[in-house]
């Protein structure tokens, strides 16, 4: 197929097949793949901030893989067990996920639960 056309109607089923982000059919998609978490090697890097949040602390859990289905329910299970609010970021080439309160030592065991390093 040429690159000038665009598929109109296919009796063939693979070809019909859209992408669930921006609706076009899949070989016209231009939407950036994610990254599977399983197979990409990383390790996540843990640090308190206070600067820039009126004194409160919060717990930043940096250098995730950037694919949003894994930073939604790692977030919302680390919410959940330490029992506070927060939130994920997916703005540079890292996912960060920010937990309120100085909750290392809570977060560190339930990474190695799900199989991921950290370190600080």
């Amino acid at each position: 197929m040429n690159k000038t056309t665009r598929l109109v109607y296919s009796s063939d089923p693979e070809l019909n097949k859209k992408c669930l982000k921006c609706k076009e059919v899949v070989s016209e998609c231009t939407c950036v793949p994610e990254v599977d978490p399983k197979s990409y090697k990383f390790v996540a890097v843990m640090r308190m901030e206070k600067q820039g949040r009126g004194g409160k602390t919060v717990t930043v859990i940096d250098q995730l893989p950037k694919n949003e289905i894994f930073l939604k329910t790692l977030t919302t299970l680390l919410k959940k067990k330490c029992g506070s609010g927060g939130n994920y970021l997916m703005d540079g080439k890292e996912g960060v996920i920010e937990i309120q309160g100085d909750k290392r030592e809570i977060i560190r065991p339930l990474l190695l639960k799900e199989g991921i390093k950290s370190k600080g």
